[in-house]
């Protein structure tokens, strides 16, 4: 028996997928690249916005059509936030829910003899120490809980993902010290909101990277999504955990709004004004670090003024990555009861914010032209070269180097979305 496996979204998700192929491969099932070759083929799903919905959605039909003679199986966040639509549009389909992945095998061996297995609900078993097949890749992606502590009124992922899971630290360290003996040079410490880890089990964030940056190793740190609200209780020891030179000097701090009131209502439980502060520090502390930030374009709730604010917010703050989202109502979120704005003044918002967006970041990258920065070369680039990383996590062209190894560059050329450089 032979499975293909396809993932998309986060990288939490796609962490999912390489344990769904652990399980199978632990059990003596083979795992493909090519899904000619297979007899199942599982779709591990992501449904956090309308248009992923809209594909995922479009990629089962076309499976169940283009492959009439191939078992499918759905896995994924649209197996806990939509099984009414999954069942409808893939009756015969079985599913693996987010945290059934323990029973990865048994629902493929079911399923290859003709049976519809549904393995769905929560659980509390652990994703840290449990087989993985990744790619080749150098980097590890390492989950460090699962689930959060937010009410965000706009979100439907946490109705896949749960109450907060937090995993211990031996575990997660244990875990990043067999990644980087196996030649990982890159740890993504990952979550749907790194800053709650620990707050159900009494340990912190903060002493998780520390240990995770002590490892013997040439290797850098990534600490992924950390919620605004969420960091407050923990923010200066969190940045002096930063600090150690094996991180990179970035943080992935959402900010959603620059208006309070807006703020109060997507029930996000932060201030402008402490969204602030947090940034403030980090810069103060952390001269070089690269802020990224979401912003939610056209809450139902978002008046002119409202929008203004934010403009205003990311004029001040400038951070040098924005993910910008058009709002759109999900399956369950509490603020899919309202309204939603005229659609022609939400496109008319988000391309302002696009254009401020690659000014912003354009100018950010523009100040690091002729500068010589160490870089980690990480990955192939698609269209030739490599890409590295500063130590500010900003991704590098270059050419002639060698995969997982530091390297120092010169920034000769900048975009809005990463630098060109020469090797010295």
């Amino acid at each position: 028996m032979k499975v293909f496996i396809e993932s998309y979204g986060c990288t939490f998700n796609q962490a999912d997928g390489q344990i769904i192929a652990g399980n199978l491969q632990a059990n003596d099932i083979d795992i493909v690249d090519n899904i000619d070759e297979a007899d199942i083929v599982i779709v591990n799903t992501c449904y956090v916005k309308l248009p992923t919905e809209d594909k995922m959605t479009f990629r089962i039909q076309k499976l169940q059509k283009e492959y009439p003679d191939k078992k499918i199986i759905v896995g994924g966040c649209m197996v806990e936030i939509d099984p009414e639509k999954l069942d409808k549009i893939g009756p015969d389909v079985s599913w693996i829910g987010p945290h059934q992945l323990n029973k990865s095998a048994s629902v493929v061996n079911a399923t290859y003899c003709g049976d519809v297995i549904r393995e769905t609900g929560f659980s509390k078993e652990s994703k840290v120490c449990v087989p993985k097949v990744g790619d080749e890749s150098l980097i590890h992606i390492l989950q460090i809980c699962e689930g959060c502590l937010g009410a965000c009124t706009f979100c439907c992922t946490r109705f896949a993902r749960g109450p907060l899971n937090s995993y211990p630290i031996a575990d997660i360290v244990g875990e990043a010290q067999r990644a980087i003996e196996n030649g990982a040079c890159e740890i993504q410490l990952t979550a749907q909101d790194t800053a709650a880890f620990g707050r159900d089990s009494g340990e912190k964030l903060s002493d998780l990277i520390k240990e995770v940056a002590n490892l013997k190793g040439d290797f850098r740190v990534r600490v992924g999504m950390m919620h605004p609200k969420n960091i407050l209780n923990d923010v200066d020891e969190i940045i002096d955990a930063m600090k150690h030179p094996k991180v990179y000097d970035f943080i992935h701090l959402p900010v959603q709004s620059g208006s309070d009131k807006v703020l109060s209502e997507m029930r996000r439980g932060h201030t402008v004004e402490q969204y602030k502060g947090i940034v403030s520090k980090f810069k103060e502390e952390i001269p070089d670090v690269t802020l990224a930030t979401d912003i939610i374009v056209g809450y139902p709730t978002e008046s002119d003024e409202d929008f203004d604010e934010t403009v205003k917010l990311l004029e001040e703050i400038r951070p040098s990555i924005i993910h910008l989202s058009k709002y759109q109502h999900r399956k369950g979120a509490i603020s899919s009861s309202l309204p939603e704005i005229p659609r022609e003044i939400m496109k008319k918002r988000s391309k302002f914010l696009s254009q401020i967006k690659e000014r912003i970041t354009e100018r950010e990258n523009e100040e690091l032209l002729n500068s010589v920065q160490k870089v980690l070369v990480i990955e192939k680039g698609s269209k030739g070269g490599y890409i590295a990383k500063t130590n500010s996590y900003i991704p590098v062209i270059i050419d002639g180097v060698d995969l997982g190894t530091f390297v120092d560059v010169k920034i000769t050329e900048a975009t809005s979305t990463y630098l060109k450089s020469e090797l010295l």
